[in-house]
């Protein structure tokens, strides 16, 4: 314990003395006795600065076309021209202002390094400058606010009344998706009903839950409008599908939406890049657990007709799933025995088991 309370008096000793010695330092510096050369390191550094500069932009640049169409996957859907061009009017406008910054911040580095003799102008204020780097941001950043507004409560509103409706549902770590049956309802779904079979929590109470079904694949027509209600089981999850320019959080207990028309399916997809095992992928973007990695689903985009037989295929969940049904059935039998029987004493009508919604 000694040693140890030597040593740290030692260290504190030597730092005292440092910044003592440093004070001096800055006392002369600030009476004019200091001098102090500075030899070629700075020229050498302000150089460095122009270096960096040029060779960072040629690679970013180099690296910018190489990696295009990578960060641009071809676009198949009516919005996603519209998404793509203000992305691009975005970028623009923050890579011209950036382009300048970055220029004038090395260049003025070069410029004005140290030489003896030369002092440094102190400029205090311009009301002019000030004015204008204000106002012209101000009014640029509203501008692609405002057209990003429009576009995006256009896609989140009301679907056309034709869309192609289906709910998608996030977990860890896969997704779950569910299309109305004939009635072209969703039926009621109830968390407190979900378990390994009855992922969903489909409530088979409610009729118009009877002829849902779910699907491993999302199928969609093509020209078509699709409303897809998204929601999560857990975490935060997003619904990303990068060809159809669809960008969407799933938040627990907070359903969102988007709706979107596709343009060109599967197979000509696959032939306009050539690759025959290409798929549209629903992805999602969001690190949501340890197999976040594992949270995708297969989008086929059909002909309409093709859609039509695909669809008329499907066999609803409760058909898939007689138990399920026939305990939901057995319940709702021991629990209208007693209703009645205390409805026929108070002679007042039989009220639905069930709620609509």
């Amino acid at each position: 314990m000694t040693v140890l309370t030597i040593l740290l008096v030692l260290v504190l000793l030597l730092v005292v003395f440092g910044l003592l010695f440093r004070l001096q330092i800055l006392t002369s510096i600030f009476s004019g006795t200091f001098t102090r050369d500075i030899g070629m390191s700075n020229s050498v550094n302000a150089v460095l600065m122009l270096v960096f500069l040029i060779g960072g932009g040629a690679w970013f640049a180099y690296s910018f076309v190489e990696n295009f169409g990578k960060m641009n996957p071809p676009i198949a859907s009516v919005h996603g021209h519209q998404m793509e061009r203000m992305f691009w009017i975005t970028m623009a406008v923050i890579g011209v202002a950036f382009a300048i910054t970055q220029i004038l911040l090395f260049v003025y580095a070069y410029k004005y390094q140290h030489k003896e003799g030369r002092r440094a102008y102190f400029f205090a204020h311009n009301n002019t400058i000030e004015v204008i780097w204000t106002i012209i941001p101000a009014i640029v950043m509203a501008s692609l606010i405002f057209a990003g507004w429009k576009a995006w409560t256009r896609i989140t509103g009301p679907a056309p009344k034709n869309s192609v409706v289906l709910e998608v549902m996030g977990k860890q770590f896969n997704w779950l998706v569910r299309y109305p049956g004939r009635d072209m309802k969703l039926g009621v779904v109830n968390y407190r009903m979900i378990d390994a079979v009855n992922e969903f929590g489909f409530d088979l109470s409610d009729k118009s839950a009877l002829d849902d079904f779910t699907t491993n694949e999302i199928h969609v027509p093509k020209g078509v409008p699709v409303l897809i209600k998204i929601r999560s089981r857990d975490v935060l999850h997003a619904v990303y599908m990068p060809q159809f320019r669809v960008q969407m959080y799933a938040v627990p207990g907070m359903p969102t939406r988007f709706w979107f028309t596709p343009t060109t399916t599967t197979d000509e997809m696959r032939a306009k890049l050539g690759n025959p095992k290409f798929n549209y992928e629903l992805a999602c973007n969001q690190l949501c657990g340890g197999s976040h990695f594992a949270m995708k689903a297969t989008i086929i985009v059909d002909e309409p007709d093709d859609y039509q037989n695909w669809y008329a295929a499907q066999q609803s969940f409760s058909q898939k799933n007689p138990d399920v049904l026939a305990a939901f059935k057995q319940k709702a039998k021991t629990m209208v025995a007693p209703v009645a029987a205390a409805t026929d004493e108070k002679k007042a009508p039989v009220m639905p088991l069930a709620a609509s919604n």
